[in-house]
């Protein structure tokens, strides 16, 4: 029988870390997981199917690690011996970008440099081929006209955007300088019920089910107008899979192919709920940022020919999905602080 496959996951306690490290357990890997050290380490999306190495968990391990730290990415890589490296990490969030932009070109750009040199090395000590991806973000297209794939410039309008560029591009040198199998995703925006609850999908159908049963008044949000191509993230991560099963590596942009506004995912997010989006919504310019990109579109037809990827969740299922479980968890809220919501439960329609 042949040794399990072993994967190695940056950002594994994010959304799509998560549900990355479900797909691969599904298919017989060994996960291991990279956090960060802290006082805390949040593990709630982790939950279902990571138990401790002294109650028996042996497929998801999780070892401290930061892409800040050459010499523990070096130390994990040399000890776990990985097949596959995900690089999921970053400081994701595009406005904080604009607030902390030292930080996220650090973690987020010259972080996966440091992770690809750590490969590199492990390679040249020991023959053994490391399968590398990166994830690259559909922001980096930033100003350029939609749709958008694999052979549009770049015109990053963030220091999140232009730290992934710089990313994209370290793998693309390492992948053309030194032979390794490194392959870039470039996805689109992918929501799902385990989004944090700072980004604006998240933050307005959480908002809503607050509203729909009494424990919240407003929302406040920035540009309305802004258009993306939202899919779902559990989708997305099984192109990642994909991508490092090719025999070559290469680029491959991942989207849906259609986009809706801000204002459009209120909307269907309120309506979901029996509510006027109009009654609840404000706009605050402190949600705006100081170079807006406003419309992202991607063309996916280079993975569903070479990968035979495709989304399988609609725009209207993914608003269903996000809202519905934000509403009960609106309800258990609201029922331990002892809020009795009218009309019936979960008041969909």
């Amino acid at each position: 029988m042949s040794e399990r496959k072993r994967a190695l996951i940056t950002g594994i306690t994010g959304q799509d870390g998560s549900f990355l490290a479900e797909l691969l357990l599904s298919k017989g890997y060994q996960v291991y997981g990279i956090v960060r050290r802290s006082s805390t380490i949040r593990k709630e999306r982790l939950e279902h199917i990571y138990r401790e190495p002294h109650e028996g968990g042996t497929d998801l391990l999780l070892e401290y690690g930061d892409l800040a730290d050459g010499l523990s990415l070096r130390n994990l890589i040399g000890r776990i011996q990985p097949d596959e490296v995900y690089n999921l990490a970053a400081q994701s969030h595009v406005r904080v970008s604009f607030d902390q932009p030292e930080y996220t070109a650090d973690v987020t750009g010259t972080g996966a440099l440091r992770l690809l040199e750590a490969i590199r090395d492990y390679q040249n000590a020991t023959g053994k081929r490391v399968r590398f991806y990166q994830a690259s973000s559909s922001e980096m297209f930033g100003a350029a006209p939609p749709p958008q794939n694999e052979r549009t410039p770049f015109h990053p309008r963030s220091p999140y955007a232009v730290a992934k560029v710089a990313a994209f591009w370290f793998t693309v040198n390492y992948r053309e300088a030194y032979g390794l199998h490194a392959s870039n995703g470039i996805l689109f925006n992918h929501e799902s019920e385990r989004r944090g609850e700072n980004f604006v999908t998240r933050k307005i159908t959480r908002a809503a089910g607050r509203i729909k049963v009494g424990l919240q008044r407003k929302l406040y949000l920035g540009n309305l107008d802004a258009r993306r191509d939202w899919g779902y993230a559990r989708d997305y991560v099984e192109a990642m899979w994909r991508m490092l099963q090719q025999d070559q590596p290469d680029d491959y942009v991942i989207a849906t192919g259609e986009s809706h506004s801000v204002r459009e995912f209120a909307e269907a997010v309120f309506s979901r709920l029996g509510l006027d989006w109009r009654d609840f919504v404000e706009l605050d310019p402190y949600y705006e940022r100081p170079a807006e990109v406003h419309h992202l579109c991607g063309d996916a037809s280079k993975a569903a020919r070479v990968l035979g990827w495709r989304p399988r969740t609609s725009f209207h299922e993914l608003v269903a999905i996000m809202t519905d479980y934000d509403l009960e968890l609106a309800e258990r809220e609201a029922y331990a602080l002892g809020f009795r919501p009218k009309g019936p439960r979960h008041g969909c329609v």
